[in-house]
C-alpha cells in the first residue's frame, strides 16, 4: 500500500516512544511506501483536496532515523489509506484540516481515523455518551455551578476541554484552596466552558490508557503512574508508564465502546480508565504501542497495520 501519515514535524519525533514512528517501522517492514505531510502542506486547489508529501525512508536509527525526498503535490486519493496522526491542539487550524480531509473522502480518499469523527469527539466531552461508566461530572462556564460541585464531593479534579497531556489539570481537596482562582483561570471569568469530576482515588494505581483497533481491544493497558506530588498521571506529566493485562472492568469497559466507535469510523482510540471509570476518550493521536510493546511483547502496531490491511 501508498500509506500517507499526516502527523507533526518527523525531526521532532523520540523514536523510542513515538507510536506513529511504530506505525510507521511495522508498515516499512512489510513493504509498504510511506509518505509524510505536515497540516500546512494541505490545500484545496481546483476542487481537489491536495498535499505536498515527501516520500520517507526509514534508516533504523535512532536519532537520524528517515531520508526524506522532496515534496511533492499530490491529491490524497493517490495514496491507499491517509493517516491521521496531528497532535492537537485542537484549535481551529485543527477543524479545518479535518473539514478539508472530509472532503478529501468525498472524492475518494481513505483517512484513519474519519476526520468528521474526530471533529465529533471532543476527547473530554465524549465520556458523556457512555453514562454508566463515569464518575460524578460536571461540564459548565458557570462559575457558581462549579463551587457547588466541589461543595458536593470536596475532592475534585478541574480541567480544559481542549487540553492534552495533563495541561491545565488542577486538583481541589476538601479545603477549598485556590478554588476561585483555579476557577477564574480556566473559565477566563466564566466564559469558557471546562469539566469538573469526583476525584478518583484509585488514580495512585495509574492512569490506564485501553487501546482500541478495527473494533478490538489490545489485551493490555499501560498505568500512567504519577510521580509523587502529582495528581496527572500523563506519561508528557512525568508519569511513569506501566503494562498490564486489562483487568475485568477494563474490559467491560473497553468491548461496549469498541464496536460502537469502530462504526463511527474511528479505527483507532485511545480510552483512559482511572479505578472503575472512564475518563476520556483519545481519537487524535493515541499513543503508548511501544511501551506496552517493550514491557510485554504484544505488537500493537502489528495489530493497527493488520487493521489497515484488512480494511
Amino acid at each position: 500500500m501508498k500509506i500517507a501519515f499526516l502527523a507533526d514535524h518527523l525531526s521532532g519525533f523520540k523514536t523510542y516512544k513515538d507510536s506513529t514512528y511504530a506505525m510507521m517501522a511495522e508498515a516499512a517492514a512489510r513493504g509498504h511506501e510511506i509518505h509524510a505531510f505536515e497540516q500546512a502542506d494541505t490545500a484545496l486547489e481546483q476542487g481537489r483536496v491536495v498535499a505536498n508529501a515527501a516520500r520517507i525512508t526509514l534508516t533504523g536509527e535512532a536519532d537520524d532515523w528517515y531520508r526524506a525526498e522532496a515534496k511533492v503535490a499530490q491529491p490524497l486519493t493517490a495514496f491507499d489509506v491517509v493517516v491521521l496522526r496531528k497532535d492537537p491542539p485542537f484549535d481551529m487550524e485543527y477543524v479545518y484540516a479535518t473539514q478539508l480531509l472530509e472532503l478529501a473522502e468525498q472524492q475518494g480518499a481513505r483517512i484513519v481515523n474519519r476526520p468528521g469523527a474526530v471533529r465529533d469527539h471532543n476527547e473530554k466531552l465524549a465520556i458523556a455518551q457512555f453514562p454508566q461508566f463515569l464518575s460524578p461530572t460536571l461540564v459548565t462556564s458557570d462559575m457558581a455551578r462549579l463551587r457547588a460541585f466541589h461543595g458536593e464531593h470536596q475532592d475534585i479534579i478541574l480541567k480544559p476541554l481542549d487540553g492534552m497531556g495533563g495541561t491545565g489539570v488542577f486538583r481541589v481537596r476538601d479545603d477549598g484552596l485556590n478554588l476561585g482562582a483555579i476557577i477564574e483561570s480556566l473559565t477566563r471569568h466564566g466564559s469558557t466552558t471546562i469539566m469538573a469530576q469526583r476525584y478518583i482515588p484509585e488514580i495512585a494505581k495509574g492512569d490506564k490508557r485501553i487501546l482500541l483497533i478495527g473494533g478490538e481491544v489490545v489485551p493490555f493497558s499501560l498505568a500512567r503512574i504519577p510521580q509523587a506530588g502529582e495528581v496527572r498521571g500523563n506519561l508528557a506529566a512525568g508519569g511513569t508508564g506501566v503494562a498490564q493485562p486489562l483487568s475485568a472492568r477494563d474490559q467491560e469497559i473497553a468491548q461496549a465502546l469498541a464496536p460502537v466507535l469502530s462504526k463511527r469510523g474511528l479505527l483507532l482510540v485511545g480510552l483512559d480508565v482511572i479505578g472503575d471509570y472512564l475518563t476520556e476518550v483519545n481519537v487524535t493521536s493515541p499513543t503508548c504501542f511501544q511501551e506496552i510493546r517493550q514491557q510485554t511483547g504484544f505488537n500493537v502496531a502489528g495489530m493497527f497495520v493488520d487493521a489497515l490491511e484488512q480494511q
